[in-house]
């Protein structure tokens, strides 16, 4: 009798202990897919303050049709695997695919923003100073909520590998969820605005 309740116990203890990893592991997961998005967030005001910039740039350059189009080119692919990233945060892919379009979507605003030196006019409209102090400021804020997607990753990631949480994390398909990082150094600064 002494050992079959020692056996119910042990059993119990068991059950215990994989419901409570099981559930720290749901728990941390939905935490980063909620980090991710914050970041879905800003980015989608970046994206919509895009078209307000190169709109007001558009009329102060005309001969640089080819740039503005790149911008929007590269917003609208942006957008598109920021989407896909947002349906599934922790799919390595989506993360590869959107840290490759923003990069390309900041080279391009780089590229806007220098050609924009040369028309003062433009450097001196009320619209475009707006528009740029919201972009700074938008790209500030998707800094902070990337760096608290990460750190929300690495708890996660980090439960998933320990004993004996690795063992119902592997046993139930708990993926390894991706840092969300930039592709190339020139992401990693906001692009610089001079006006």
């Amino acid at each position: 009798m002494g050992f079959l309740i020692f056996l119910v116990m042990l059993v119990l203890m068991i059950g215990v202990i994989i419901m409570n990893a099981y559930n720290s592991l749901v728990t941390l997961r939905n935490r980063y897919k909620n980090a991710y998005s914050q970041i879905d967030v800003q980015l989608q005001r970046r994206y919509d303050l895009i078209p307000n910039l190169v709109e007001t740039a558009k009329g102060y350059m005309k001969h640089e049709r080819e740039t503005l189009e790149a911008v929007i080119t590269a917003r609208n692919a942006a957008m598109s695997a920021n989407s896909r990233a947002a349906r599934n945060p922790g799919d390595p892919q989506a993360m590869q695919q959107l840290e490759s379009a923003e990069a390309v979507l900041t080279g391009s605003l780089e590229r806007l923003l220098v050609l924009s030196e040369a028309y003062p006019d433009l450097k001196a409209d009320q619209n475009m100073a707006r528009v740029m102090e919201e972009l700074t400021s938008t790209e500030n804020r998707v800094a902070f909520a990337r760096q608290a997607f990460n750190d929300a990753v690495t708890v996660y990631n980090t439960k998933r590998e320990v004993f004996p949480s690795n063992l119902i994390a592997g046993s139930f398909n708990f993926q390894t969820a991706n840092l969300l990082e930039e592709a190339t150094p020139e992401v990693k600064a906001a692009p610089r605005v001079s006006f």
